[in-house]
């Protein structure tokens, strides 16, 4: 296993700076944003597609820092009923899977989306609960209309490029636990595989470790990301929170830098799952904790990691 990092809440600097900074730290490999709701300062597929001496300078950077692609990260709304948003996510996606067999690499790590809830609706509908009976059916709707047809035509593109897409369960999304996960898998076929993020799992009270038991195979790419939960908070109102991330007041759960949400045991245990798994590759570290500094997160997550790694 090795160290490495998401690149999509460091934009705001050079490609080649971020670099440097990540040799620094000892990470050998980075997640580059490529489009969705990721801006492409990093990373425009297109722009490097059509320009090859910008495509040889976007690869010498990172050689330079000795730093390789894990995946290309695509997050978005590929499903979204709205179709410019959707044409937007499709081109940014094609696009993706081009340059990752121009240049070796053979991951994307996204979410596979959320629909509406019938035909004519406007707006995405995360449906939650098998009552009243119709959203049982508006349920069943989604995913035979239009996620494993979406999956199925995007599946085959990926393969097509020799790219395996790595999905992060979450909320919000059609896939949120195993099971939908598994379930897109058994649908589409192996080239669905899932991103693995702790984070995503913890507050919704799931042990991570018999996840990763459960997925075996399926893991192709893993985030390290943790979340604590309020107790206080829980007990009045469960984990189920509309508050905005940046927030620290009044939500159930937030996310937190590695170590600062479970301690080193749990995430033993989670590492040593993995290997069983047959995992022996990138733990991507993803940092979104609203109480501490990226580049400090970073290198606490590091110190944690550094002593659980197999």
């Amino acid at each position: 296993m090795h160290l490495g990092t998401v690149l999509t809440g460091l934009t705001d600097r050079p490609l080649p700076e971020v670099a440097r900074s990540i040799e620094e730290l000892g990470l050998s490999s980075v997640e580059i944003g490529a489009g969705g709701i990721f801006s492409k300062n990093h990373c425009d597929p297109a722009q490097l597609l059509a320009d090859p001496a910008a495509l040889d300078r976007f690869q010498g950077t990172l050689a330079a820092s000795g730093l390789t692609v894990s995946a290309f990260a695509m997050h978005g709304e590929p499903l979204h009923p709205d179709p410019k948003i959707a044409a937007s996510y499709d081109r940014d996606f094609r696009n993706t899977c081009k340059l990752a067999a121009e240049i070796g690499v053979t991951r994307i790590t996204l979410i596979a989306g959320l629909p509406e809830a019938a035909p004519g609706d406007r707006t995405p509908n995360w449906i939650l609960s098998s009552f009243p009976a119709r959203n049982r059916d508006m349920y069943l709707w989604q995913w035979q209309e239009r996620l494993i047809p979406y999956w199925k035509e995007h599946g085959r593109i990926a393969a097509d490029h020799g790219v395996r897409l790595c999905f992060e369960m979450m909320a919000g999304d059609m896939l949120y636990n195993a099971a939908t996960l598994l379930r897109l898998r058994a649908e589409v076929g192996p080239v669905v595989g899932c991103n693995l993020d702790p984070s995503h799992l913890f507050w919704q009270g799931v042990d991570i470790s018999e996840v990763v038991r459960a997925l075996g195979d399926a893991i192709y790419h893993v985030h390290v990301k943790d979340s604590c939960l309020d107790a206080q908070h829980v007990r009045v109102n469960g984990v189920l929170d509309n508050g905005l991330f940046p927030q620290q007041e009044g939500r159930s759960w937030l996310f937190r830098t590695v170590g600062f949400g479970h301690d080193e045991f749990t995430w033993r245990a989670f590492v040593s799952a993995l290997r069983q798994a047959g995992y022996d590759d990138v733990l991507s570290i993803e940092q979104e904790d609203p109480l501490i500094e990226t580049g400090k997160g970073l290198a606490l997550a590091i110190g944690v990691l550094q002593n659980v790694l197999i």
